[in-house]
């Protein structure tokens, strides 16, 4: 028969399926003397739009891995999930008008059958879903472990609430409130990125997927739950060190955290609406510069900006803060935005020459970042200069390069003065009193010590990264375990109660009113608390889809136990994960607030470890034939179920493999599968006669010749070390794979022996046609738990290798020698090579560069 790849991979699924071949067994099944293997794909969202050819790249580069391991005499743990709370899913259903249940089972169905059709080594016993009311009690369990709990700063790491030491002579209501304070998740009424066409806030990091989509992102003051994220700043940057992770997302997630060193400096601020003087606090990277500011600039939600305004500037400043109220933050801080602004009509006075200047609001400078106040110093920093330069605001030039000859001092100040030039690097301090001709690292030093005796500031380390946003304004996603008592304080809900379920309700749309759909569900929010008999209120935001993804990998170690999210036994055992494939764009996203959420749950004693992912890999992306992003709207999208049915599920994973390294952004080819499905066929042909369905004639229990003997063992040391070595470059092993089969294809008489060791090295790249090509060569038992062939070193040795002549550095010849020749030997052959002899006679040689089985190089004169 032919190679019916249809028939060969219906046959296999259901084998694995039905045998679980691939159901790792629970702990006190498992032989621990095998060492252990967790590989993990990013837990993906079931869109109804179902797969793309694109998804299943980084699901096959983890699915040969697991199959590897496992022949290797691995424990694996393999397994898949869906991460189904969350807007997308909520705006599928609504768009459908169907309930966000319906349309997440319906899309996991699809899902799920797409990934058994592609062969994936899944174990399916293990499956969760973000949703399940079983798995969202863990992710209420751990937001309340996370509510009750402060970070105590003296030993860095959360603590529970209970261990809190709390001022003395506080009434209970100030006790209350000093609590709330250090919680490490808490409400806070704060300017949040809200879209009016969802309903919704979202984080700083989804506006620019929203706003590419067309909605409009808004500022708006809410009520939303935070948790404090920024108290671990420190131990997320210093934790990327130990990992093996890509260096872009070290520096991704470095740069989002944003440490920056410096000092806070305390200004005075005077205003005609107070006597005396009031401080504000400025932190800065740059105390060299102080001599160098000429006005103050505060973000437009400054606490301080109303008692601050004057009168006659007062309409004009309330005008421009209701206008940056309706921006995001990304239109805030574009780098090539018209810079705006508005004068207080108060006046600031620099600590280091009692110099009066104006202070002025300007959108650019966010609350959220620092102290949400700025020093501008537009000699040396652009943004400032372009706004000094359209307020005709004075620059004052105080670092200068180095060096600069006594003409070149005039022009560059005359330069800076009038807004020509902005000098941002380091250099010699001028114009800075006890600083001046001090270089910028000697100032810093010697202003911060100043600084400091004066007590006007002192040193601060400060992070760009602002507390997480934790709620959000919709149906889809986890209920909060927290109630609001009638006399207006927060309660925590009991751990033994958990579940708080969704409301079985028919509209879900968003209210209208910026609260969340379950607001107006009145017999869902209006409850009693069994405590006390006060009426109480539920909680109505939901938490954000990033929850149940935070934790999800501790749950497939241990996903059938009611008593905790994961025991200490198995997480001892299989965390952390070893290796974690899936895209870069979760960088600031996913894998920040999974990397926090784990160290809270160590700092609590639930974990073993305080960083779950040891090694991470990010696939790159597959583009449409036309080298364009894949989009429906482009009409380029591949449906892989349609290349399954006419090339076959092994070809498709082959192909995936073959167009590059895993992480490079390559074009799809539908020819390209075409070609991965013949060399499937002749891989078939080798072994099976398609005219009699019998093995093919030429296979013979006699050894192989010593060429393919060592072509073999040359074959098992490659594929063996693209694997091993990380670098997912599987592309050249299935180069090796065919280089292998052409040559056997020469042969009158093939091994079987030599075949079944190929099927072997094949079954984790193309494992259904390897299934059924082991079992039609004799063989007994699924190919999946076989050992993997090893090779011996001495028989993938090359006995021939092409040594380079050059003259000069250029090349001039080429010899095939002997392997591991001696210099002498190497020489003496370029020395006699015709086409050498003919570029060095009558010339002098200077010089003769040997490189061991690589060159000769004769440097002449």
């Amino acid at each position: 028969m032919k190679y019916n790849h249809l028939e060969i991979e219906k046959k296999w699924q259901d084998f694995w399926y039905e045998n679980k071949i691939f159901k790792t067994p629970v702990l006190n099944e498992l032989d621990k003397s095998k060492p252990k293997y967790y590989v993990l794909d990013m837990l993906p969202y079931p869109s109804g739009d179902g797969l793309h050819v694109g998804h299943p790249e980084g699901y096959t580069a983890t699915d040969i891995i697991s199959r590897y391991k496992r022949m290797r005499g691995f424990n694996v743990l393999h397994p898949m999930g869906w991460d189904a709370f969350g807007l997308p899913a909520e705006q599928f259903a609504i768009k459908k008008q169907i309930h966000p249940r319906i349309g997440v089972d319906e899309c996991v169905k699809r899902f799920r059958e797409q990934l058994k059709s592609l062969g994936f080594s899944y174990d399916w016993d293990r499956e969760i879903n973000t949703t399940d009311e079983k798995y969202y009690k863990w992710t209420q369990w751990m937001f309340l472990k996370i509510f009750n709990s402060y970070f105590d700063e003296k030993e860095n790491k959360a603590k529970p609430i209970e261990f809190l030491q709390i001022p003395e002579g506080l009434s209970e209501n100030e006790k209350y409130e000093y609590i709330n304070s250090q919680r490490l998740a808490f409400l806070s009424e704060s300017p949040v990125n809200w879209c009016p066409e969802l309903g919704t806030v979202l984080a700083n990091e989804e506006v620019a997927e929203q706003t590419e989509k067309g909605y409009t992102v808004v500022r708006k003051n809410l009520l939303q739950w935070k948790i404090r994220i920024t108290k671990y700043a420190r131990r997320l940057i210093d934790g990327l060190d130990k990992l093996k992770w890509p260096e872009n997302i070290k520096k991704l997630q470095t740069n989002w955290i944003g440490r920056s060193e410096g000092v806070s400096v305390k200004f005075k601020i005077k205003s005609e609406n107070f006597t005396g003087l009031k401080d504000i606090e400025v932190f800065t990277t740059r105390p060299d510069t102080l001599f160098g500011a000429t006005y103050m600039v505060l973000a437009p939600e400054h606490p301080f900006i109303k008692d601050i305004t004057t009168k006659e500037q007062l309409s004009s400043v309330e005008a421009y803060i209701d206008k940056a109220a309706k921006k995001s933050e990304l239109e805030r801080t574009e780098l090539d935005k018209t810079k705006t602004g508005e004068f207080t009509g108060a006046f600031a006075i620099n600590p280091v020459n009692e110099k009066e200047f104006p202070v002025l609001i300007a959108d650019y400078v966010l609350m959220s970042y620092g102290t949400g106040a700025i020093m501008s110093v537009p000699g040396h920093d652009e943004r400032d200069m372009e706004f000094a330069v359209k307020y005709n605001l004075p620059i004052v030039p105080v670092v200068q390069p180095a060096n600069l000859g006594k003409d070149e001092t005039e022009v560059f100040y005359e330069s800076i003065r009038n807004g020509k030039l902005c000098y941002t690097d380091d250099g010699i301090s001028v114009n800075s009193g006890l600083i001046s001709g001090l270089t910028t690292s000697q100032a810093k030093e010697k202003m911060n010590s100043w600084l400091e005796e004066n007590g006007v500031g002192k040193k601060s380390i400060n992070y760009k990264l602002r507390d997480w946003l934790f709620s959000r304004q919709r149906y889809w996603g986890e209920p909060f375990p927290v109630i609001h008592l009638e006399d207006g304080k927060i309660k925590a809900l009991k751990e033994d109660i958990l579940p708080v379920t969704l409301p079985d309700v028919k509209s879900y749309k968003p209210s209208g009113t910026g609260e969340s759909p379950l607001a107006i569900i009145d017999e869902w929010v209006n409850t009693i608390d069994t405590e006390t008999g006060q009426k109480a209120k539920r909680e109505t935001n939901t938490m954000p889809q990033w929850a149940g993804s935070c934790w999800y990998y501790m749950r497939y170690v241990d996903p059938d136990n009611s008593e905790i999210f994961c025991s200490k036994e198995n997480d001892s055992y299989w965390m952390p994960v070893d290796l974690y494939i899936g895209g870069s764009e979760h960088a600031v996203l996913h894998l920040l607030y999974a990397r926090f959420w784990h160290k809270v749950l160590f700092d609590l004693g639930f974990v073993n470890s305080d960083e779950p992912f040891q090694q991470l890999f990010n696939q790159g992306m597959i583009l449409g034939e036309d080298g364009v992003k894949m989009s429906k709207s482009r009409g380029n999208v591949i449906n892989p179920d349609d290349m399954i049915n006419e090339f076959g599920a092994d070809s498709m994973r082959l192909f995936e493999m073959f167009m590059g390294p895993l992480e490079a952004t390559k074009p799809w080819s539908n020819e390209g599968m075409a070609g991965m499905n013949r060399f499937l066929n002749r891989v078939w042909r080798l072994v099976v006669n398609e005219h009699t369905e019998e093995l093919n004639g030429a296979i013979t229990d006699e050894e192989p010749s010593p060429e393919i003997k060592k072509l073999l063992h040359q074959t098992i040391k490659k594929i063996t070390r693209d694997i091993e070595d990380g670098d997912m470059k599987f592309n050249t092993s299935i180069a090796q794979m065919m280089i292998f089969v052409n040559e056997l294809y020469k042969k009158d008489k093939i091994s079987k022996s030599v075949l079944n060791t190929f099927v072997l090295l094949l079954a984790p790249y193309a494992p259904h046609i390897s299934e059924e090509l082991w079992q039609r060569l004799g063989n007994e038992n699924s190919i999946s738990y076989q050992k993997w062939p090893v090779y011996e070193e001495e028989l993938t040795k090359e006995e021939k290798v092409t040594i380079v002549f050059s003259v000069n550095g250029k090349v001039r010849s080429k010899a095939e020698m002997t392997i591991d020749s001696d210099d002498k030997s190497l020489q003496q052959a370029a020395m006699d090579d015709p086409v050498i002899i003919k570029h060095i006679t009558g010339k002098n040689i200077i010089k003769i560069i040997t490189v061991k089985n690589k060159m000769v190089n004769l440097v002449v004169k």
